[in-house]
Formats: structure tokens, C-alpha cells, sequence
């Protein structure tokens, strides 16, 4: 089992647990984050800590600006010292973005398409469709197609020998490259496809018998899944099925989605900011400058490369909620830390308070 596949079948379980694909994915994501939740704590521990060191680090570029070399030596010391990492708060992030391909992977599988594809969930009415695509209708007889579409066949087949005989769920060996279109595809006329024998993990006695075979054809734009009879023609398997042309749609659900997105992420950094003050209350002015401009343009990056590259609803409603549990998650542990820093600090005066009157009984 593949990790794309394997993800389709946590999010089946969870499916079923909860009654709806929409809030499998939302469930997936809490237990991610969840699971993720002392990374993140470290990462922003790390954070925090990096703004208390930031004055002496500071100190140091300036000491050694003319000798970079030892300006190295001494950060790396100086991080020794206090035993801070400086790259401890990108861990959360390389991990994150190989659950962000898998699950991408999957909502854009044909496997999940044909399993849950046309699957709604509040105001979004398919979770495997992009901000511009076309959502045909599965197994109604018809494949909705453009012309430049591609096609992909499901991963069994069901097969019917001469003798009578049928064989289930037989495997499909490579089925992204089995499935072929003969000549133009040419939308409102029928659709020729062929697929050779070799394709089938079938023994070489039981190939010679086949007589026809009955497969799931999925057009991988339009998301559209139909089952297609296939005749024998000598050593390839051949179907000529109807097609009717469909043009593309702006799905606003989706768009609401990517500006949800944005909204949620703009609204993460300006948290992050507010909490990123030295001990005296002041914040360093670069690094200000630096975070505002972050969290102002990299959401509208985001979103214009969203709306250029096909992402799924799906998709996008994981990275919706993970920019939510990211906002609570902030709040929580900044206030942790706060506390932390202050008890910390009240320990500090009463042992000086407690010195101090020593001194004083002393005298």
C-alpha cells in the first residue's frame, strides 16, 4: 500500500466515524496538529527565546563586523552557550509540507474521486474540485470531456472469458499508463479508448479467453468516473463510449475557501507579531518591519498562486482549520510562557528580597 492510498483509507475510517468526508478532513487535521503540538510549542519557546538573545546577539555582529569568520565562531558559541537552536522552528514546517502533498496527492487520486469525489460539506459542494474545473456527473452513461483531457483506468477490472468464466477484481498494472485515447478526442463524439491485454495480471492461458472486460475510466479534469465494457480486438481490449463537451466553471465555494485561507493566515502573523516584543516591551525595528511585510504580501502571494495552480476544496478546507488550531495554538502558548516568565521572575525578586534583608539583619 502506497502512502497516497494509505491516507484515503484514514480518511475513509474517519469518514465513517463521523458521517462525512468534509469533517474527516478537519478531523485528520486536529490529530495532526495535535501530534505536532510540542514541535510547535518548541518552535515558538524558540521564538521567544531568540527575542531575549536578540540584543547580545546584536552586540556580537557588531563587535566582529570586520571579521565574519569570528563573528561565526562567536554566534555559534554564544548559541552553545545558552543552548538555542537556530533552525529549531523550521522542523513543524518540513514536516507540514509532506502531509500537505500527501493529502493533496489523495483528494486529487482517481481512487478518491470515484470513492467520495463528489462528496459536499457546508457551503463547498465538491471537495475534490479546483478553483476552475469542471464537475462532471459520474456513471450516468455520458463522459463529460474537453478536448485536451486525459484519462485514467481504475486499478481492477472485471473480466469475462470465453468459456463462461468471470474473474473480479483483477489487477491493472500501471494504471495511469494502460489506458489509451485512438485518434482525437473530439468532445459530443464518441471517445475511443483501448487498453492492451499486458495490462492485466492475468496468467498468459487466461489472456488468450478474454472476451471483454468491464473497468472504471476516470477523465482526470473533469473528475468524472464512468464503467466502460471493453471488447477483445485481437491483443487489445477496445470501447468506443458517447461524450459530451463541458466547459469550465469559477467555483466561488473554492475562492471562498482560498480567501478564508488568506484571512486566517494574515491573522496568524499579526498574532505572531503582537507577541513578539523584547523583555522592555519594545520590539526591534528591522525584524518589524520585516514580519510586517511577511504577513501583509505572503498571504497575497499565497493566494494568487492558489488561484493560478489547481488546489483542491479539500485541500484547502485542511489548511483553513490548521491556520485556526495555528491562531488558538498561539494564543495558548504564548500565555503559557508569559505565566512561566513571570513566576520565573517573582522567584528572582523574592530570593534578591530575601538577600537583601539578610544583609540587612546582618548589619
Amino acid at each position: 500500500m502506497d502512502f497516497t492510498t494509505a491516507t484515503i483509507q484514514i480518511l475513509k475510517i474517519l469518514a465513517d466515524f463521523a458521517g462525512n468526508y468534509g469533517i474527516a478532513i478537519i478531523l485528520l487535521t486536529i490529530v495532526i496538529r495535535l501530534a505536532m503540538w510540542p514541535l510547535n510549542v518548541s518552535q515558538q519557546r524558540s521564538m521567544k527565546m531568540m527575542q531575549t538573545l536578540q540584543p547580545k546577539l546584536k552586540a556580537i555582529q557588531e563587535r566582529y563586523k570586520s571579521n565574519p569568520q569570528m563573528m561565526q565562531q562567536k554566534m555559534m558559541e554564544f548559541y552553545k552557550e545558552h543552548k538555542f537552536n537556530p533552525m529549531g522552528g523550521c522542523l513543524p514546517l518540513l514536516i507540514q509540507m509532506p502531509i500537505f502533498i500527501l493529502l493533496y496527492s489523495a483528494l486529487m487520486s482517481p481512487q478518491f474521486i470515484q470513492m467520495a469525489g463528489d462528496t459536499s460539506f457546508g457551503f463547498i459542494n465538491r471537495l475534490d474540485t479546483t478553483l476552475r474545473a469542471t464537475a462532471g456527473v459520474s456513471n450516468d452513461g455520458i463522459m463529460g470531456a474537453s478536448r485536451y483531457d486525459t484519462f485514467i483506468a481504475g486499478k481492477t477490472a472485471k473480466v469475462f472469458l470465453d468459456n463462461g468464466e468471470t474473474i473480479e477484481n483483477v489487477k491493472i498494472d500501471k494504471p495511469n499508463k494502460a489506458l489509451e485515447v485512438q485518434g482525437d478526442l473530439i468532445p459530443g463524439e464518441n471517445i475511443d479508448f483501448k487498453i492492451s491485454l499486458d495490462h492485466l495480471d492475468l496468467k498468459f492461458s487466461q489472456l488468450d479467453k478474454i472476451q471483454k472486460a468491464q473497468l472504471n475510466v476516470t477523465d482526470l479534469n473533469t473528475k468524472e468516473s464512468e464503467q466502460i465494457s471493453f471488447e477483445r480486438k485481437n491483443d487489445i481490449l477496445a470501447a468506443s463510449f458517447p461524450s459530451v463537451e463541458v466547459k469550465q466553471t469559477f467555483h466561488w465555494d473554492v475562492f471562498a475557501l482560498i480567501v478564508l485561507f488568506g484571512l486566517t493566515m494574515f491573522l496568524s502573523q499579526k498574532i505572531m507579531m503582537a507577541t513578539q516584543k523584547q523583555p522592555d516591551g519594545s520590539t526591534d525595528a528591522t525584524q518589524q518591519a520585516i514580519q510586517k511585510s511577511m504577513g501583509t504580501f505572503m498571504p497575497i502571494m499565497i493566494i494568487g498562486t492558489f488561484v493560478i495552480i489547481p488546489i483542491p476544496a479539500g485541500v484547502l478546507l485542511y489548511l483553513v482549520t490548521s491556520n485556526l488550531i495555528q491562531i488558538i495554538q498561539t494564543v495558548v502558548v504564548n500565555k503559557q510562557i508569559d505565566d512561566e516568565n513571570a513566576k520565573n521572575s517573582n522567584k528572582v525578586s523574592d530570593i534578591e528580597l530575601s538577600n537583601a534583608k539578610k544583609i540587612d539583619n546582618k548589619e
